[in-house]
């Protein structure tokens, strides 16, 4: 078994999707073995996107990601991290395919709804970012 990382962001919480979410990624085989709903500050998520930090959108999207509460997830099953990016879809929603999460709940490039470990060192990062091994179940 794999398990990946997994946010829905601040957009699909404001818009209370995230239940429709969490049940595209229980009907596509994951097991939810983390899951905890927090609101970061804009440290927070600089010290989460940090790998972005020259990238000419860390600023707003440090500042997207700190504007409401995230629900922050740790997905498990058989090749969790690519079959969660495929779930999950382009990260621009117009250029996702249908029946991806970007696709169908996405408002832009931004506002993409999820985020996801794009591998196996980034998951390592990322899941101890957020969770404590007592904190998976």
């Amino acid at each position: 078994m794999e398990r990946t990382f997994a946010i829905i962001k601040p957009d699909a919480v404001e818009r209370n999707i995230a239940g429709k979410i969490m049940a595209k990624i229980e009907s596509a085989g994951f097991t939810i073995i983390g899951m905890k709903r927090l609101h970061l500050t804009k440290v927070q998520a600089m010290g989460f996107y940090h790998v972005h930090k020259d990238r000419p959108f860390y600023a707003d999207l440090c500042s997207y990601m700190a504007r409401g509460p995230v629900i922050a997830l740790v997905l498990e099953k058989e090749n969790a991290i690519v079959d969660w990016r495929t779930l999950m879809g382009a990260t621009n929603p117009t250029n996702a395919e249908d029946g991806t999460i970007r696709k169908e709940f996405g408002l832009g490039l931004e506002e993409n709804s999820v985020h996801g470990s794009d591998a196996p060192e980034t998951a390592a990062y990322e899941i101890p970012y957020f969770f404590n091994s007592l904190e998976l179940a």
